[in-house]
This record gives C-alpha cells, sequence and structure tokens, in this order.
C-alpha cells in the first residue's frame, strides 16, 4: 500500500513525459504549438537537498545535475543546501511538498529529526530517495523508496586495515591513536566501528586515545592540535570525514610531528589528494564517489517517477582506498576539484 501511495504523483507526471515523447515518434518530430513552435516536452520538478555545499556534496550535486541533463526529460531542479540544520531542512521539504515536486533526493540531518520531514513528502505522494545519510530503519521502511550507501563498515575498515598493516612494517604493534570524528551522523559512527575492528584485529593493542568531534575543517585543525598537546603518546590521526581529514594531516604539521604521526582519512577533495600524494603525513584515503552517488540518487529517482521500485532499498555505492600512488590519477580525473 505504502508503495502505491508514494509514487502515484510522480509516476503522472512521468507519464506525460513518456506521452509527449511517443506523440513526438509517431509523427516525426515535436507536436506543433500555435504559430509554428514545437512544443517542448512536459517538466518534472525534482528536489534535491544537500548537507553542505562543498567536497562531497559538490560532488553529490554535479552528478545529480548532470544525471538530469543526459536523462532525456525536461527536468527543472530544486535545489539547497541543509547545512546540518533540522529546522532549516524542514523548512526546505515543506516547500517542495507545498510545490508538488515529483520525487526528493536528500542526504537526511538527522535518523531521527528528519522522520517529520520525510513522513510529510512520502504520505503526500513524494518518493523520497535518500544517499549518505537517511532517517532511522523503521522509517526507512515507511517512507523511504530507495537509500543510496556505501557500506561504512567497509569503509572504516578499509582504513583500519590499511593502517595496521603501515604500522606493522614499521615494528609498531601498539599504536595509539587521536580520532576527528562526525559521529553526530551514524554513518561516521559505523566507519568508527569498521576502522577500529579492522585495527585491532591485526594489532590487538592498538588504543584510541582521545576521539573528538571535528567536522568541519578549520574546527578539525584546532581540535587535532589540543589531541596532539594532550597526548604525547599519539603516532596515528583518524579522519573520519574530508574536513576531519584535513583536521588531521595539517594538525600533525602545525606541531611539527611530520615523520613521527601519520594521519588516515576520509573522503578525497584535492587539498587530501594533495597531501596524500605528497606522502609524509598522509597514508590513506578512503572515498566514495559524490558524482557517482549523486548519479545512482538521480536515477533511483527517475524510477521511482516511473513506477519501479528497486529489488532492494539500501543501494550499495562503491568503496575505494587511495593510497600515494594513486593521488595524481584522482588529481587529473578532477580538474574541477569535486571528488
Amino acid at each position: 500500500m505504502r508503495a502505491t501511495r508514494t509514487i502515484t504523483r510522480a509516476a503522472a507526471a512521468l507519464a506525460a513525459v513518456v506521452s509527449l515523447a511517443g506523440l513526438s515518434a509517431c509523427s516525426g518530430g515535436t507536436t506543433p504549438a500555435p504559430g509554428g513552435s514545437s512544443t517542448a516536452p512536459a517538466e518534472v520538478r525534482i528536489g534535491a537537498l544537500y548537507l553542505d555545499s562543498q567536497g562531497y556534496y559538490g560532488g553529490v550535486k554535479k552528478g545529480v545535475q548532470e544525471a538530469a541533463k543526459a536523462s532525456g526529460m525536461n527536468v527543472k531542479l530544486i535545489e539547497s543546501s541543509s547545512a546540518g540544520d533540522v529546522a532549516k531542512e524542514s523548512s526546505f521539504m515543506q516547500s517542495l511538498v507545498s510545490s508538488g515536486v515529483s520525487a526528493i533526493i536528500m542526504s537526511a540531518v538527522s535518523a531521527d529529526g528528519s522522520v517529520a520531514a520525510v513522513k510529510q513528502a512520502a504520505e503526500a505522494g513524494i518518493p523520497v530517495i535518500c544517499y549518505n545519510t537517511c532517517v532511522n530503519d523503521a522509517a526507512q521502511e515507511k517512507y523511504v523508496t530507495a537509500y543510496i550507501l556505501g557500506d561504512p563498515i567497509q569503509f572504516g575498515k578499509l582504513a583500519g586495515d590499511y593502517a595496521a598493516d603501515f604500522y606493522q612494517k614499521k615494528g609498531i604493534d601498539n599504536p595509539q591513536f587521536g580520532v576527528l570524528n562526525c559521529e553526530q551522523y551514524e554513518v561516521c559512527q559505523q566507519r568508527m566501528k569498521g576502522f577500529t575492528e579492522a585495527l585491532q584485529a591485526k594489532l590487538p593493542n592498538a588504543k584510541i586515545v582521545s576521539d573528538q568531534e571535528g567536522t568541519e575543517a578549520d574546527k578539525a585543525i584546532s581540535v587535532g592540535e589540543q589531541i596532539l598537546t594532550a597526548n604525547p603518546s599519539i603516532n596515528g590521526m583518524y579522519g573520519q570525514s574530508g574536513g576531519a581529514t584535513v583536521g588531521a594531516f595539517k594538525s600533525i604539521g602545525n606541531r611539527d610531528k611530520t615523520g613521527s604521526i601519520f594521519a588516515f582519512g576520509s573522503d578525497m577533495t584535492t587539498d587530501i589528494a594533495t597531501a596524500l600524494k605528497d606522502g609524509t603525513v598522509l597514508q590513506a584515503v578512503v572515498d566514495i564517489s559524490g558524482i557517482e552517488v549523486g548519479t545512482m540518487a538521480f536515477e533511483q529517482a527517475k524510477n521511482a517517477m516511473n513506477g519501479q521500485k528497486p529489488d532492494q532499498r539500501v543501494i550499495p555505492a562503491p568503496v575505494k582506498l587511495y593510497t600515494a600512488d594513486m593521488a595524481q590519477a584522482w588529481i587529473d580525473s578532477h580538474p574541477d576539484g569535486l571528488p
């Protein structure tokens, strides 16, 4: 019953586009309008909500926009950034519902706090496609059509496994780690779980001696420096997000610890790739392409508007580990810096 309710309005909108396309194919051109001009395909309006406007989310935005252009539909994207603010997210979602969009693509601010906004959209017959972050499992089951997610446990494990091998090669069996986290989001909690499990599976004496929030780069640098000052035994830093990764490697440099403390991070950007290429501090970065996630999210929105549900609600996005020898190739293939 829920699936039928959530696609009704969107399916009708897309049907209009398909109908016009069919008329065009049968007549050998677009339907002429009075005065000899051609009738444009019906406009399909899709909402897109990002947690931020830069970095990973800039890549997601690019992926959504490029997929919309390549879709063959007349798509109008209505886009905004919630900036991690539940109230701002709720206000924008209300506007999207009121304007009768055909689908909504979003990264939810809060697993619990975003439920009301997602519920409102779903009950209005608008399919909701989550990516990266979403509402809690119970709400997903009721209100979310698809969720694009790079496995956060695997994400953390790739970094933890690489870090363990790195210290084993150096003959260090008890590395001490400082962590800059983004654990207000469940995906970051899962990244940490994967990192710790993989690290301690190979190095049982490895320890996390400090774990503090540092999602935004400027704050993360300051917090990272404080962690290093308070914990002189640290010889490793782990950043759970892009901003946290910047904080990890820059705080090490700012405290003149290059060569004795090493960083492992998340989420590629040009600055991060450049530091990775240098190789003196940052050793490995795990990444999920924002552009690819945006493309996948738009595809699911398009399918939902056409009445097609995915075989499984959670759709895996590829997770990849980058090392110094791979950094230049990433930089060359991302000239605009968007991941």
